[in-house]
């Protein structure tokens, strides 16, 4: 390690990413330094993953008071939103309190302030120079508002988490899984809640039946989804609510929630000053070790744009600290990567979806199920589970796995570990299942699903 520079490595952004390749490095004996000008623990600590699953976990008590009367429960809901939001902000504050305490017990020193490049090791953070030997950007991501008349007027996730009241109506601009978690959450709490989306579907991307049960669900709910109609304009009525114009209708809330994407915190940070190319959006282009066009500067998480989970910024911070100072080589792959969607019922998958498969010309088997779990019939929920495998034909290994359901993301974690393992569809077939729950339905897919368009 080089005694040229202040240290050996520098990092810009105090987020889940830049934390866990600080500490790594740190650990391996690396003098290093991390940048914030807000607060420890970036977006998912923040006003992220933390403070929406408190919000999410509270909302999922209207399901318990909905369906307590089936098992001969007799039960009253009040809820207080004030109490619950002090809770949230209680979390948050403990685990950005936890951060630096973790940061410091690992020896990495905290500098405040705004950080800037001015060459390939040398930044300006307020009125001190740090130079380094390697310059690892993790600043993250934060939420862009549509382009349109009284933009002013929208509010973003990053503002739900400090709203002094509930709302009585609430409308929701975006169909992906940020306005898909919090169209569940404001639901679940008792506000009337609209989702307003420019596409013609939920989750684009995600696979044509996840997309299709949890429009489905989600309606059954009671949220209101409205597709195919971008948004035009927001204004404030006379009797001071908002009204959200498309091209074919008018809805009127009380707040509207942007959700319609994030955009890299790279704007302020010199970057293409010092020959970092970056992407239309802002976004920081890599290599698969993480390396920049500056073979010193490094960036890791939602700057890239790439993968956008916090579990891929902490394995890219970590990997990326293994191979700069212990000589491990960079480990990370971004295959077979599980994801979540905290929507209700809850989204799950890992690997390719089938619209993935066809157009990739793999020749593959769809085997799919559909049932009510065993708690809602007692209940007379009529919400429904949907299970999918995508399993490659000639080596009958599982290549994809989606499903909507209570329990999605715990299920599909183990499915992952199974299938980053290289595990076939026999080895599902053969392995015991665990009754009765929805995750040994994965296990006792037998019949692949007629009509499959594959090769």
């Amino acid at each position: 390690m080089s005694g040229r520079y202040h240290y050996d490595l520098l990092t810009i952004g105090a987020g889940s990413g830049g934390v866990a390749a600080s500490r790594r490095a740190a650990s391996h004996g690396a003098r290093v330094a991390i940048c914030e000008q807000d607060r420890v623990g970036g977006t998912c600590v923040i006003r992220g993953c933390v403070p929406k699953k408190i919000l999410m976990y509270a909302s999922e008590f209207a399901d318990a008071l909905h369906d307590g009367p089936g098992y001969g429960w007799k039960m009253e809901g009040r809820f207080d939103w004030a109490v619950l939001q002090a809770q949230q902000a209680g979390e948050v504050a403990r685990l950005e309190r936890l951060y630096q305490s973790m940061l410091r017990d690992a020896g990495v020193e905290l500098v405040r302030g705004a950080a800037r490049l001015v060459d390939a090791h040398t930044v300006q953070v307020g009125g001190s120079t740090l130079t380094a030997e390697h310059i690892l950007i993790a600043t993250g991501a934060r939420p862009v508002v549509p382009d349109v008349a009284g933009s002013d007027l929208f509010q973003t996730s990053d503002d739900l988490f400090a709203w002094p009241e509930l709302p009585d109506e609430v409308v929701i601009v975006g169909g992906g899984y940020i306005a898909s978690e919090f169209a569940g959450i404001l639901n679940g709490l008792g506000s009337g809640t609209t989702v307003l989306a420019r596409g013609p579907s939920l989750l684009s991307g995600f696979d044509a039946d996840v997309q299709a049960a949890l429009y489905e669900q989600m309606k059954a709910r009671g949220i209101r989804i409205v597709l195919n109609q971008p948004v035009r304009s927001v204004k404030r009525s006379d009797g001071n609510r908002l009204l959200v114009a498309t091209a074919v209708s008018t809805l009127a809330c009380d707040a509207v929630v942007a959700a319609t994407g994030r955009q890299p915190n790279t704007a302020s940070l010199g970057l293409e000053d010092i020959g970092v190319v970056l992407g239309p959006s802002g976004a920081i282009p890599i290599d698969e070790a993480c390396r920049t066009r500056v073979s010193s500067v490094y960036a890791v998480g939602d700057v890239t744009d790439q993968v956008n989970l916090t579990p891929v910024a902490i394995a890219q911070g970590r990997s990326l600290a293994d191979s700069l100072f212990a000589g491990v080589p960079f480990w990370y792959r971004a295959d077979d990567v599980p994801s979540a969607v905290f929507s209700q019922p809850p989204v799950a998958c890992v690997g390719v979806t089938e619209q993935d498969a066809a157009r990739d010309g793999l020749a593959f088997d769809v085997y799919q199920t559909a049932f009510k779990p065993l708690k809602n019939t007692v209940s007379g929920r009529s919400e429904r589970t949907m299970m999918k495998l995508i399993v490659e034909r000639e080596s009958q290994r599982v290549v994809g796995c989606h499903m909507v359901g209570r329990d999605a993301p715990e299920i599909m974690q183990g499915v992952a570990i199974a299938m980053k393992s290289g595990a076939r569809k026999i080895d599902f077939d053969r392995t015991v299942g665990i009754h009765p729950t929805a995750a040994e339905e994965m296990v006792t897919l037998r019949t692949p699903r007629a009509g499959t368009d594959s090769n």
